[in-house]
């Protein structure tokens, strides 16, 4: 074997050995980074079936019309899962070796708050959920805690939660991008 061949055997075991290990990914930004794009992108890198796990509800004619164009962005290769509370459940349905984007965790957060449920347990079920998939996960999710301190004790809360969900998540993830400006930024993997 010559020193090219060897270097490139080299290169595509651990490009394989990377995205074989890299199964779960975190993806955070702000509103509007790219953070949704840029997880979409990742999930159909993979072979369909392709899900897409949506927590978001459309509570109003804006968020109904922002669910429409995500939808419309994905196209029909996508099999969409209305899920806003139930990850668990929504994971468990999926096949165990397809690819799967959650989309997103800060609103199912904000459902479950709503729901008055126990985040801490809900959060370790989610990771044992995580733990039990083969296939490529993608979590997107928001970086709130960057702003001004909010002025009122719920959003104080939702913030404060937003930020350890983001950090256990972050912890069982592979890898973990933050995307600014459309830009991936890898932070972890």
């Amino acid at each position: 074997m010559t020193r090219g061949n060897a270097s490139r055997n080299v290169k595509s075991a651990t490009l394989a050995a990377t995205a074989q290990r890299a199964s779960r990914t975190l993806v955070l930004g702000a509103a509007r980074s790219g953070k949704s794009r840029y997880a979409e992108s990742l999930i159909a890198a993979e072979p369909p079936p392709w899900i897409y796990v949506a927590t978001a509800q459309a509570g109003d004619p804006e968020m109904a019309q922002r669910i429409a164009k995500h939808r419309a962005r994905r196209g029909s290769a996508w099999e969409t899962v209305a899920e806003p509370n139930d990850l668990v459940a929504a994971l468990a349905a999926a096949a165990r070796t397809a690819p799967v984007l959650i989309d997103c965790v800060t609103l199912w957060l904000s459902n479950r708050m709503l729901a008055n449920a126990d985040i801490d347990s809900e959060i370790s079920a989610l990771e044992v959920a995580l733990d039990s998939r083969a296939g490529a996960t993608v979590l997107v999710s928001n970086e709130v805690g960057a702003g001004i301190v909010p002025d009122n004790a719920l959003a104080r809360r939702f913030r404060d939660l937003q930020g350890m969900v983001n950090q256990r998540l972050a912890a069982h993830a592979d890898r973990v991008v933050l995307v600014v400006a459309g830009l991936p930024l890898i932070l972890k993997g």
